[in-house]
């Protein structure tokens, strides 16, 4: 149903009528200090490709990298993370694989399941939706920052504990919002590409445009003062590059805000078009059950442009 054709966030394939396996995989090398952490966010960010497409986790297959020579307790410490993670998401640990490597790396192999009617894809966002964003944005400049030994420990525990945060809550709320009608149209995650890279996705095979509120946006504390700093990850650039063609900025908007949203996240949230009726009683309920969400944006004409207002 979803595969090579498509810059979608899983591959989905259909087993039955009304069943469909949902299949993905992400690893990395470590964006925190803490071994534990690490292995809990590595295990949320490959968790969130699942819940990306109104999936359950079924089960994982650990896939890791490790350096010969050092402390194994390291690494039972990084496997322990993402195997409480993945509980917590209501899967299991299946097996895995570890191979010798110059620097550690760590993340999963997912399978998934969904009811084929049940499915949320990158395409589907019509012009009229608003676009809701759960999650804060930053943890591009913040880890990267703390690579460079500047950032502020209670920053870095700030977005640490978004990055461990699961998309269960917002994912099933979505496929819930669509029991009865249609109201949810398109999702994805914010990951590697940024904010702008997977919304121009999302727009371009949606044949529509987004149009982004600067002001609207929630950020982890101290993104705003390292993206000053420029402590941002070589993706940036590279996501700057490539996907700016695409992206029209008003007046205004200062150039260090827009790079912050090319800045490449890890364990981002779900970016969900949705009906404007049904918007904000979406919001009101996650945040009824603790998560940081904000209306970001507008589903506007212009195909695949991406438009950054104030």
């Amino acid at each position: 149903m979803v595969g090579l054709e498509s810059p979608d966030d899983a591959a989905v394939y259909q087993i039955s009528g009304d069943v469909a396996v949902i299949s993905t995989v992400d690893f990395f090398p470590p964006v925190v200090d803490d071994p534990y952490l690490f292995g809990a966010i590595a295990a949320a960010n490959a968790l969130s490709d699942v819940y990306a497409m109104g999936g359950r986790p079924l089960m994982a297959i650990n896939l890791a990298a490790y350096p010969d020579g050092l402390d194994l307790g390291i690494l039972s410490e990084i496997l322990r993370g993402g195997a409480e993670k993945v509980r917590e998401s209501g899967a299991v640990i299946a097996g895995g694989h570890t191979i010798a490597d110059k620097e550690p790396k760590y993340g999963l192999a997912v399978t998934g399941v969904a009811s084929t009617n049940e499915l949320l894809l990158k395409q589907g966002a019509q012009e009229g939706d608003l676009l809701v964003l759960t999650k804060p944005l930053g943890t591009g400049v913040i880890t990267t920052a703390l690579k460079n030994g500047a950032a502020h420990a209670s920053h870095v525990s700030e977005a640490t504990a978004g990055m461990v945060r699961l998309n269960r809550n917002a994912a099933e709320l979505a496929v819930s919002f669509n029991k009865t009608a249609h109201f949810v149209h398109a999702m994805t995650d914010i990951t590697g590409f940024g904010l702008i890279g997977h919304a121009h996705e999302m727009a371009h095979v949606s044949q529509v445009g987004f149009r982004f509120f600067a002001s609207k946006f929630a950020w982890y504390a101290g993104a705003l003062e390292y993206a000053e700093q420029d402590f941002f990850p070589g993706g940036m650039s590279r996501n700057r590059e490539y996907f700016s063609e695409w992206v029209m900025v008003d007046a205004g908007i200062q150039d260090k805000m827009l790079d912050l949203l090319f800045d490449p996240q890890t364990s981002g949230g779900l970016l969900i078009a949705i009906d404007p009726t049904r918007a904000e009683e979406f919001v009101a309920s996650l945040i009824a059950v603790g998560e940081t969400v904000n209306i970001v944006g507008e589903v506007i004409s212009s195909p695949g442009k991406i438009v950054i207002s104030a």
